[in-house]
């Protein structure tokens, strides 16, 4: 490389994106709220590893599914020849977990997980190759009361979120043996109407005829909505099962409708699905996605264990949340330190060290690559901070074994400025800033 040559920017890879600070903020509220909401219902967090085997994820979600096929990022690990995949969701390492150590043995479960997944997509809005999803598995529950709690659940989030314009679509699959019936009749009915498949429907007649009656492509419509219902296959088990869904929710108020078309690209799903759905993304409307997988656990090779899930994705919640007119300014601190001079630097350490003793958070002022910043200079650093208080110290003021605080917000109490002994600094501050008031430690303040 020549001496005047620049080395080239290194840019993220596509659709792997960074959250920056300014944006932060709101991604806290929303993980946030989220685990409060889970909580309250009782579930428990569970961590898995975002490396799996391939095999758990072609085992689980079906080698023949276009995320088994095209979207997995699968490498062979140089060190021992194993086959390796960043996971595209979370469902079957939650699984796979529960099974290897017997967290089921004791009854039934419920788990929660949050982190990112990776799939090779077409980038577009809400949705990225990693992305970040909230999930939920309730392992061992067998009947409809557990399909609408999860519902429940999501629909006092979305109000905790002031999410509006979500609706609820619901259907039922059906079990394995039903599912064989309408597939062959589906086959049959697509066969004969084979010259107004478009070449993915053609691809996918006899892998996952299902998948064709997610369509999107307008020319399809009229075919698809004729098409054998899966509905109309049920036996009295899985109709009763739908039919408790059903009536929880009506009890309850909530609202859903019934789509014949909402099914599933995975292997391993049965019964209830339900999606929650906005027409605020354009085309990447599924916010939440869930249902009962019955036969995963056993397909892992554990005892029969009937489960039920969802997963959300974070940064559609995000985008929603923003155009509901969220916004979040991000605070640093409660306290900013300005000082001017060596002295005031050294004692504006030990200050910074009790305040944060007491509990607070402080920014003390550093010298950056410009030099150390005049008084001026370090209180518009200290307004930009978002701290309630400037405590600042000059010559005079050590001299004088006092501080100037400063308050730096129209809602601050106290004196605009006040002269306080160094001693008694911490008191004071806590007072102004705690006194009587819950004190936020996430220091994230939010406006709708």
């Amino acid at each position: 490389m020549s001496e005047n040559k620049k080395p080239e920017k290194i840019v993220g890879v596509k659709g792997m994106n960074d959250i920056l600070p300014a944006e932060a903020p709101l991604w806290e509220l929303l993980e946030n709220t989220t685990e409060s909401v889970l909580k309250s219902y009782g579930y428990l967090k569970i961590v898995t590893p975002i490396l799996e085997e391939t095999g758990l994820f072609a085992r689980a979600i079906g080698a023949v599914t276009d995320i088994v096929e095209k979207e997995m990022y699968s490498f062979t690990d140089s060190m021992n020849g194993d086959l390796l995949t960043l996971r595209p969701e979370g469902t079957a390492g939650t699984v796979r977990a529960v099974l290897e150590h017997n967290l089921a043995y004791d009854g039934p479960k419920r788990l929660w997980y949050k982190g990112p997944m990776f799939r090779h997509e077409r980038p577009q809005r809400g949705r990225y190759r990693q992305f970040f999803q909230f999930g939920v598995e309730a392992i061992g529950f067998t009947g409809p009361d557990i399909d609408c709690e999860l519902i429940m659940l999501c629909r006092r989030l979305w109000d905790d979120l002031g999410l509006q314009n979500i609706r609820l679509e619901l259907n039922s699959i059906g079990d394995a043996a039903e599912r064989l019936r309408h597939r062959a009749d589906l086959i049959a009915y697509f066969e004969a109407n084979s010259g107004t498949l478009d070449a993915e429907a053609t691809r996918r007649l006899h892998t996952n005829p299902l998948r064709i009656l997610d369509t999107k492509n307008p020319a399809m419509q009229d075919l698809v909505n004729n098409a054998p219902k899966l509905l109309d296959y049920l036996d009295g088990e899985s109709q009763a099962h739908f039919d408790g869904v059903k009536r929880i929710l009506d009890h309850n108020n909530v609202p859903y409708t019934v789509n014949p078309r909402l099914v599933r690209g995975i292997d391993y799903y049965n019964r209830t699905v339900f999606e929650f759905i906005t027409d605020e993304l354009g085309a990447q409307g599924t916010v939440c996605a869930g249902g009962r997988y019955d036969p995963l656990i056993e397909m892992f090779g554990g005892k029969p264990t009937p489960a039920v899930g969802f997963a959300m994705g974070m940064e559609r919640l995000v985008e929603l949340m923003k155009s509901g007119g969220e916004s979040a300014a991000p605070s640093q601190c409660d306290v900013y330190m300005v000082h001017q001079g060596e002295a005031a630097q050294m004692q504006a350490f030990v200050l910074a060290e009790r305040i944060r003793d007491a509990g607070l958070d402080v920014v003390l002022h550093c010298a950056a690559a410009s030099g150390a910043g005049s008084f001026k200079t370090q209180m518009k650093k200290a307004d930009a901070s978002g701290a309630a208080f400037a405590v600042i110290l000059g010559d005079d003021e050590i001299a004088n074994h006092v501080a100037a605080v400063k308050a730096m917000r129209a809602g601050a109490e106290g004196q605009q400025q006040a002269t306080v002994p160094f001693d008694d600094v911490v008191d004071y501050l806590v007072e102004q800033i705690v006194g009587g008031h819950d004190h936020d430690h996430d220091h994230v303040h939010y406006h709708h």
